[in-house]
């Protein structure tokens, strides 16, 4: 276990005023995993628990069995023989659940560690008790941090946090929770609105058969949801989306490169949210979302020939959290 520096760390006073409508309270989370795809597994995680204006209460870290090779040991350090008799993630569920309800999700890249939590509650049949996740990435950005990039190692350098071990849960969330305090007194200090996005818990999990922790499986794609035909959009297509507007119900969304959140999931987000998911880019495209606009793949391409509005990840997904209801149709 490692040592918990962080009552060492120097405290900056928090602003003499709050905004009112900050959280009460936060859970700083990392984990480690198998790897990237939709089937990897947890094999650690870490959880600080801050309070509302950023003070650290406790912390909890525990070891996770994943059933299965533990991938890239050569970055997180977990062996086989080390998660051997790890518990697994049905047996921790309740008391990592129990540490972050109520609570906001904390986490660099936060898109990333909830979509691994909620796929390993899913296929527990349960679901994190979490309802709101904050991006240290996307707060860096909305504090207009001198970063030379979006880096865990660089946030901690430019508030002088020093990483004892990066790739462990528990050196990685004790950084960011030292990191994310004065980031939380800067932007209350700002009165600026946290960029919080609302968590979705999944529903529905399918797992094939799994061996034990020396089965490797997670290079290779398999079906995690029953495969299905999305329905027609029942909104007419209102246009392009206008860059610093809104999305509109009906507008035409197309997916370019790898996402951080898994495609499927964000395609539903989409529909649900009333647009239409549309498989390639055309003159009737409202908008690109793709984390590399400058990759020449034919959609990014089309796009710029087109005219055709281009936005990251990030941006669609804080736009999902207010879409404007379609304008009513004289019948």
């Amino acid at each position: 276990m490692l040592e918990d520096p962080t009552e060492a760390a120097p405290q900056l006073a928090p602003p003499s005023s709050w905004p009112p409508g900050y959280p009460q309270g936060y859970a700083v989370v990392d984990v480690e995993t198998t790897g990237l795809a939709r089937d990897d597994r947890i094999v650690s995680a870490a959880v600080y628990r801050l309070d509302a204006r950023g003070t650290v209460e406790d912390h909890w870290y525990t070891l996770v069995n994943p059933r299965r090779d533990p991938g890239p040991v050569w970055i997180h350090g977990l062996t086989r023989d080390m998660l051997a008799d790890a518990p697994l993630f049905p047996e921790i569920a309740d008391a990592l659940a129990e540490r972050l309800d109520g609570r906001v999700l904390v986490a660099h890249n936060a898109v990333f560690d909830w979509s691994m939590l909620s796929r390993e509650y899913a296929r527990a049949k349960s679901a994190a008790p979490v309802r709101q996740r904050l991006c240290t990435i996307a707060l860096s950005k909305e504090l207009g941090l001198p970063l030379a990039n979006h880096k865990l190692e660089s946030l901690a350098a430019h508030y002088g946090v020093v990483q004892e071990r990066a790739h462990h849960a528990l050196d990685d969330a004790r950084v960011l929770a030292e990191a994310f305090r004065p980031s939380l007194h800067l932007a209350a200090a700002a009165g600026l609105r946290l960029p919080l996005l609302a968590c979705q818990p999944l529903t529905e999990w399918s797992d094939g058969p799994s061996g034990g922790i020396g089965h490797q499986r997670a290079y290779r794609p398999t079906s995690w949801r029953p495969s299905r035909k999305r329905p027609a959009c029942p909104y007419p297509n209102p246009g392009r989306y206008e860059p610093g507007g809104a999305l509109v119900q009906g507008m035409r969304v197309a997916f370019s490169g790898d996402t951080s959140v898994d495609r499927e999931l964000l395609e539903d987000r989409a529909v649900d949210a009333g647009l239409h998911v549309a498989t390639s880019v055309s003159r009737l495209t409202s908008v690109l979302v793709t984390n590399d606009p400058e990759s020449a793949t034919s959609k990014t391409t089309k796009a710029r020939s087109f005219g055709t509005p281009v936005i990251d990840e990030a941006a669609f997904m804080q736009l999902l959290q207010d879409v404007t209801p379609a304008p009513p149709t004289n019948r």
